[in-house]
């Protein structure tokens, strides 16, 4: 496949469900009036294509990502997602149904999949709600499609002229990312005419015979096509300054690894846990979620469930970031304290920072770690483990 490549997978990482996501990024957005392709250009402080790729990314119910992008377009899209890995890369064709056929193929050759979200990178706000709510709806139903009702009075215009008034209560407009069977999917595809471009993949599938299943769309989901939606808000607008804190302890087992903010350190003990027993992304995970008022870790990420049974943590504080963007709002800094008398943190500190920096998303100046000891009292100063504290500050609008 000289059309597809791959970045890097992290071994480490658990298996997941087979729901693969493709993104559809290869459009020029010619009515955008920008000077480069609209999916690369700036929202929010970020390239457009970043924000759904770290929202899929970041969600452990999607197994792989696919990105589909024009030719020519393989530096600007390294550009945009860089410090993230875990997608492929697809050529895309002449109309978008090529495009999305080019990287159904892709995911056949490369073992396929049971399930296949499909995306418009030009609408960048995705949530994780969202995704999930679409995965469990293709339990019963082949397909589900995010929908929402039209609000406005809507007419026929002939002629330049306003005509009757059109019934909405029928009326729904279509988002994605669409959810569908993989294998239908692709089957749908190739009955479609080559010679007949479509809008979206659901028009594909129900042409073949299908029936599409519908949730609740999002107002946030708002796809960019024209200049003004890529325009910045003028700064005058309130925002919320939020904080939230955090706070783990796990104790010293033998035989286990010691992660601290997603690093694996030397040492004759690691620590204990449901998951990888990271105490200082747990306390950064809960300081996160606690200033963008979703509750805690163990809400969206329980220890009785065992798909989370040696998982990452930087999965968590992935997640709890998106939230964040999400909800619109912004990271501005966190602040966070290691508390044991073993190991040394100093050594480790500053690659610890970089790790989260780049789970963040985040400049360094926004990232700081410090590490104390109790002067021997108390459980870590008995050495039996590691306690952790964080604090978060962020924008809200």
């Amino acid at each position: 496949m000289d059309w597809a490549r791959s970045s890097p997978m992290n071994d480490s990482d658990p298996p997941r469900p087979e729901n693969h996501a493709l993104i559809v990024a290869a459009g020029q957005g010619e009515r955008s009036g920008l000077v480069q392709p609209k999916q690369y250009a700036l929202v929010k402080g970020q390239p457009m294509v970043r924000h759904s790729a770290a929202s899929f990314l970041s969600h452990p119910d999607i197994a792989k990502i696919w990105i589909v992008i024009g030719h020519g377009q393989e530096q600007l899209l390294d550009q945009a997602l860089a410090g993230l890995s875990g997608y492929d890369v697809v050529m895309g064709g002449a109309t978008r149904r090529d495009s999305v056929r080019n990287g159904l193929s892709a995911i056949k050759a490369a073992g396929g999949a049971k399930n296949v979200l499909i995306h418009d990178a030009a609408r960048p706000f995705l949530s994780y709600d969202m995704i999930g709510r679409l995965i469990a709806s293709l339990g019963p139903d082949d397909a589900v499609i995010p929908v929402l009702p039209t609000i406005d009075t809507t007419i026929h215009v002939t002629e330049g002229y306003a005509g009757s008034t059109v019934d909405r209560a029928s009326l729904w407009r279509v988002q994605t990312p669409q959810a569908f069977d993989f294998d239908k999917l692709l089957n749908a595809h190739s009955q479609w005419p080559s010679d007949k471009d479509a809008s979206d993949d659901a028009q594909i599938f129900r042409a073949a015979g299908h029936k599409i299943a519908v949730v609740t769309g999002d107002e946030a989901l708002k796809k960019y096509t024209l200049a003004a939606d890529f325009a910045e808000p003028s700064g005058n607008e309130m925002k919320q300054i939020r904080t939230g804190m955090g706070f783990d302890v796990h104790q010293f087992a033998a035989g286990e690894d010691l992660w601290l903010g997603g690093i694996k350190i030397d040492h004759d003990k690691g620590l204990a846990g449901h998951s990888d027993a990271d105490v200082l992304l747990h306390a950064l995970t809960d300081a996160l979620l606690g200033a963008a008022g979703a509750g805690d870790i163990g809400d969206h990420f329980p220890p009785s469930d065992p798909q989370w049974k040696g998982a990452r943590s930087d999965k968590f504080v992935q997640f709890a970031a998106s939230i964040i963007k999400q909800k619109g709002g912004h990271i501005h800094n966190v602040d966070m304290t290691v508390i044991c008398e073993a190991p040394k943190i100093k050594p480790h500190r500053e690659a610890i920072r970089q790790n989260i920096v780049k789970m963040l998303d985040v400049s360094v100046d926004r990232v700081n770690i410090k590490a104390t000891t109790t002067e021997r009292l108390g459980f870590t100063g008995r050495g039996e483990g590691i306690a952790a504290q964080a604090i978060a500050t962020i924008s809200m609008e």
